[in-house]
This record gives structure tokens, C-alpha cells and sequence, in this order.
């Protein structure tokens, strides 16, 4: 999924104007899979190298294969569509719209400008993975909904993606918490585009799926509007351990 991966989505149509990515070969896959057992008792230089290249194999694997890859860093790529457009500082935007006195688009020099949060979390998956201690950072999403003047009938948010398929949604009082971010870095480091780079969202104390990766929209609207998986059965209150029918210790 865009954030996670609580189930395996239907194979979708391929968007106009992009290109799949190649599958890796059976040959390739079997040598990482043997290179990737050495990379866990080998030296920690080996080890990140690997996870590098495991990122970009998987990126250009719309099969799923790499799945069955080993990933020390415990996140692994991951879409809802067969392949995401790569946006980067010349041609990122972010637009704010919908039920706001000041509509904006923000380049990501602009984003990078304003005061930046930094917050270290545990992040949780639905399905059950966790990873501890994972840095985020960037701009609250307060702070830009201040900037463009949230009007009163306002109740929610809806997030939408430049991969064109993956939305989200907050109340708006979720939406102004001081531990959900508009980020722009992730384990002290630029959003990669594995990651959901330049820009995703990060809503700490919900499961991953409401951290959409790949952001490209903010829309203040009157009423939370379900996102991708809520539509597919998943709870739009994902708080962690407290939703989805999961006891995990919260996240923030």
C-alpha cells in the first residue's frame, strides 16, 4: 500500500504516460536472496549497503517479489498503483485548498524553510511489524493550515498523492495535533521516494496507512471523507491500539 501493507490490492490499471518497472528476474532474485542472508552476519557497511540496493530493486518490482527479500532497516517499499511518478526539488508541489481564505502551493524549498519539528517514534503497521525509534521531520501541518486560514465551517482534511490513487483523511482537530507532520526527512535523512519522498505525511499516533507517502494535496473540507483503505474496511479513527480490532502500545 502507499504506507503499508495490511492486504495485497488487485492488480491496478497502469496509469497514462508511465512506464512499468521491470521485474527483477528469477536469477537476480534467488543471488539477492543469498547475498541478502550474508548481509545479516556480515559487517553493518555491508549490511546498509544492502538495504540500499534491496530499496532499489524493489522500486522497479511491481510483482511483489522482493517481498521475500530481507530488509534490516524494517520498512519495505510498497504501492497501491504498478509504478509512482518521481518528483523532486524542481518540480514538487504541494497544493492547500478547499475550505481556506488563502489557497497555497509550496515548492519544496519552501517547506524546507519554514521551522522544521524533529520527533523520534515507534512506528506501527496494522498487520502487526513495528519499528522502534524511527526519526521524523519536518513542518507540523498545523502550521500550514494556520498559514492558509482555516474558515469556520471546516471539520477535516483530505490528503491526496501524486502516485493519483492513494487519499487519506483527518478530523481537523487530529489534523493540528503537535505530533502529525507534513515530513520531509525520516531516519535523519531526505525522503528517499521508497519512502514516500520528498514529502509525506506523518500522523504519529495512527497506523502507518494514515501516513500517506507521496503527498502531493491538502484539502480542508467540511467532513472526513474516507481514504484508500478506510474504503476497503479498514477504521478512519486509527489510533494505535485502540482501533482495528489491535491492542498494540501506542506510538505517542
Amino acid at each position: 500500500m502507499n504506507s503499508e501493507r495490511p492486504e495485497e490490492p488487485a492488480e491496478p490499471a497502469e496509469s497514462e504516460g508511465q512506464e512499468r518497472g521491470t521485474p527483477i528476474g528469477r536469477r537476480v532474485l534467488l543471488g539477492t536472496l543469498g547475498l541478502g542472508a550474508l548481509g545479516v552476519v556480515a559487517a553493518p557497511t555491508l549490511q546498509r549497503g544492502m538495504e540500499s540496493f534491496l530499496a532499489g530493486a524493489a522500486e522497479n518490482d511491481p510483482t511483489g517479489l522482493t517481498d521475500l527479500l530481507p530488509n534490516g532497516g524494517g520498512f519495505r517499499y510498497y504501492s497501491v498503483t504498478s509504478s509512482t511518478p518521481r518528483k523532486n526539488a524542481e518540480n514538487y508541489r504541494l497544493k492547500i485548498d478547499g475550505l481556506v481564505d488563502r489557497p497555497a502551493t509550496y515548492t519544496l524549498a519552501d517547506l524546507r524553510a519554514m521551522p522544521q519539528t524533529r520527533m523520534v517514534k515507534d512506528v506501527q503497521c496494522v498487520t502487526g511489524w513495528r519499528v522502534p525509534g524511527t526519526p521524523f521531520e519536518g513542518v507540523r501541518l498545523s502550521r500550514l493550515l494556520d498559514a492558509a486560514g482555516v474558515r469556520s465551517s471546516a471539520g477535516a482534511v483530505r490528503f491526496t498523492c501524486f502516485d493519483g490513487a492513494y487519499t487519506e483523511s483527518l478530523t481537523l482537530d487530529q489534523a493540528r495535533r503537535a505530533d502529525v507532520l507534513v515530513a520531509l526527512r525520516m531516519q535523519d535523512k531526505n525522503l528517499g521516494h521508497s519512502h514516500g519522498g520528498p514529502v509525506r505525511l506523518y500522523v504519529a499516533p495512527m497506523y502507518f496507512y494514515k501516513s500517506a507517502k507521496w503527498l502531493s494535496g491538502i484539502t480542508v473540507t467540511e467532513d472526513v471523507q474516507p481514504g484508500y483503505w478506510e474504503n476497503r474496511g479498514y477504521d478512519i479513527d486509527a489510533w494505535v491500539g485502540n482501533s482495528n480490532g489491535r491492542d498494540d502500545e501506542p506510538t505517542s
